[in-house]
């Protein structure tokens, strides 16, 4: 029938349209990672972050933020929902990286719409074929600064990992200590650029690798848009920030670089990887600048 609606891809971008046996396995779409976290003290880092929001006054009617599709990020979605159903609290909209956790506070009531850019599993699609108020959106329409407002720039918080995080509160999540490249970016320049409060969750040591460091391996989002690291040992705010200190001053608030002491105490400061003059990628942020460089690793 014509036309199908709701409309994914417009007719002006379709030349072909190509009958195959089958267009893939559901069952690919949920991954092992997309497990909430059982470790104790990532729960308690997820809890520390509603509590954040609450102590900040943002968690009322009409609160918004972007979700997450990692261990922890998952039990600050759970326990946001919790928190907002115990107190009557319905927000306006969660963006995502949608998962089965986001559609319960949709079919609950704590939010009133679901925009997705990406579904995580399969609770997720079935959701979006089922929800009129959950419904996808393009990355344009999440986070390109070109257009006349994207939505991260609605975004009361969000809450996103790293693989490093330094004492300038830059943040890196395209390589790892080794400086071995692994990982995109997606939209975590975006999402600290436009929310009001950004959230970064990282645990102290990874194995015996401090995350917290004096200088990150490379630089994927600028701590100038970085507002607040949460880990195990303590809670640091960007300086910058005045408003925030002074309404979460009842909270473990420490700073960066009482963290970075911390971890350097525990596991030593770290070796630095020995880099080639090879470059093999260019970072650029989300305006197309560049922010930083990955070159090849020739020992560690």
């Amino acid at each position: 029938p014509y036309p199908v609606t709701p409309i994914s891809i417009s007719q002006t971008f379709v030349d072909y349209v190509v009958e195959v046996p089958s267009i893939g396995d559901p069952g690919g779409i949920k991954t092992g990672t997309m497990q909430i976290t059982k470790s104790p003290s990532r729960l308690m880092m997820a809890k520390n972050v509603v509590k954040f929001f609450a102590e900040a006054g943002i968690l009322k009617d009409g609160f918004s933020f972007q979700a997450g599709a990692g261990g922890t990020s998952l039990a600050v979605t759970k326990f946001l929902h919790e928190y907002m159903r115990e107190k009557g609290i319905t927000g306006s909209f969660v963006m995502g990286g949608i998962t089965g956790f986001v559609v319960n506070m949709l079919e609950d009531g704590t939010i009133k719409k679901i925009l997705d850019a990406q579904s995580f599993d399969l609770e997720a699609v079935e959701s979006m074929r089922k929800n009129p108020d959950h419904f996808e959106v393009s990355h344009i329409e999440f986070g390109n600064m070109h257009t006349g407002g994207c939505i991260v720039n609605r975004q009361h918080a969000c809450f996103l990992g790293a693989t490093e995080v330094d004492i300038d509160f830059n943040v890196n999540v395209n390589t790892h200590s080794d400086g071995m490249l692994l990982h995109g970016i997606g939209g975590h320049q975006d999402a600290a650029a436009g929310s009001d409060i950004t959230v970064i969750l990282a645990p102290l040591l990874r194995g015996r690798i401090p995350v917290i460091r004096k200088e990150v391996t490379t630089v994927s989002t600028p701590g100038d848009t970085v507002d607040v690291v949460v880990t195990e040992r303590g809670i640091a705010i960007n300086p910058r920030r005045e408003d925030l200190i002074e309404k979460v001053k009842n909270m473990n608030v420490v700073s960066i670089e009482e963290l970075y002491k911390k971890a350097v105490s525990m596991a030593g400061e770290p070796k630095k990887p020995k880099l080639g003059e090879d470059m093999v990628a260019v970072v650029e942020y989300r305006d197309g600048t560049a922010l930083d460089t990955v070159r090849s690793v020739k020992g560690w």
